[in-house]
């Protein structure tokens, strides 16, 4: 063994500036590849937190709709009656993916935009009347939307259906591209910082070819042989893994837990060490191979008598 430590630490002292390059090399793509796991991480968290939120809206026809060109299923002047709001709700109650259904009726609405608009001027010109009574749905699984929407949407008495989809599905897939983007990048990086450890292991082991060649002549094992070099790389591999595990806990602690723990932003969905310690052993596991793998190919070629 202290021939073993000898040889890794004579390949890593003659190789010192191109160890210095794949540590490098490796911290840098593998800290990528981390914060692209704590981004995929937190878009699922952020998602899942936002869908909960999600309700339904289904504003019922009162006597403006039609003439307001907004009419959908209702008819000029008249407001939703009291068959097509039991059918409504009828349809509702028979879904499967309905978790809770909230009736607001025109008054509570009316108190409601008062209480929030109250300031201003168009509250005033605003009757109870003038109002929409709305049936507020929370989905059992809010992903699982459309099926619902198309229903309420053919439905007498409903003018017209709402919900954040339309406006969250947009960003979340500018999100998605991101993150997968990022992925992309950071695999392209760990690919150039596998083929420069497999490139230092080359270097190495063709400096050292004549004393390979002997020690194969004299019997020693292929692990004797091997060791040297599988412990250089991995050295290399496991001290930029390392810096990027770094990286990766000072995103988490003075980035994610500063943003969560700041009021208006503490209602969003955030990651914890819970997401980012898994990720940061994956970081680990992927780093050893990266060097491991290389060199096992590498050196296959020169453990030939």
């Amino acid at each position: 063994m202290r021939h073993t430590l000898r040889e890794t630490w004579s390949g890593l002292r003659r190789n010192m500036s191109m160890t210095v390059s794949v540590i490098i090399t490796m911290w840098v793509s593998l800290a990528l590849f981390g914060a692209s796991l704590m981004t995929i991480a937190e878009v699922d968290e952020l998602k899942g937190d936002w869908y909960d939120r999600i309700e339904i809206s289904a504003f019922l026809c009162n006597q403006d709709s039609a003439a307001n060109g907004l009419g959908g299923n209702c008819v000029e002047g008249e407001n939703v009656t009291g068959e097509q709001r039991e059918a409504i709700r009828s349809v509702l109650e028979a879904d499967p993916n309905v978790e809770t259904i909230y009736y607001q009726t025109k008054q509570e609405a009316y108190e409601e935009f008062q209480a929030t608009y109250g300031d201003n001027p168009v509250g005033d010109s605003l009757t109870v009347e003038q109002m929409q009574e709305v049936f507020r749905v929370k989905l059992k699984d809010p992903q699982d939307y459309q099926g619902v929407i198309t229903k309420l949407s053919v439905l007498e008495g409903v003018q017209n259906v709402q919900d954040l989809h339309t406006i969250l599905d947009p960003f979340f897939r500018v999100i998605n591209a991101l993150k997968w983007g990022t992925l992309g990048i950071a695999c392209v990086l760990l690919l150039a910082g596998s083929l420069q450890i497999a490139n230092s292991i080359r270097i190495s082991a063709f400096t050292r070819r004549r004393e390979i060649g002997i020690m194969r002549l004299t019997g020693a094992s292929t692990t004797y042989i091997l060791l040297p070099f599988l412990l250089e790389a991995l050295f290399s591999g496991v001290i930029g893994s390392l810096l990027a595990c770094g990286v990766m806990a000072g995103l988490q602690y003075f980035v994610v837990d500063t943003l969560s723990s700041h009021q208006t932003l503490a209602s969003f969905g955030w990651i914890g060490w819970g997401q980012t310690c898994p990720a940061m052993l994956v970081v680990l596991a992927v780093g050893v191979v990266l060097s491991v793998l290389p060199t096992l190919v590498v050196t296959r070629k020169y453990l030939r008598v």
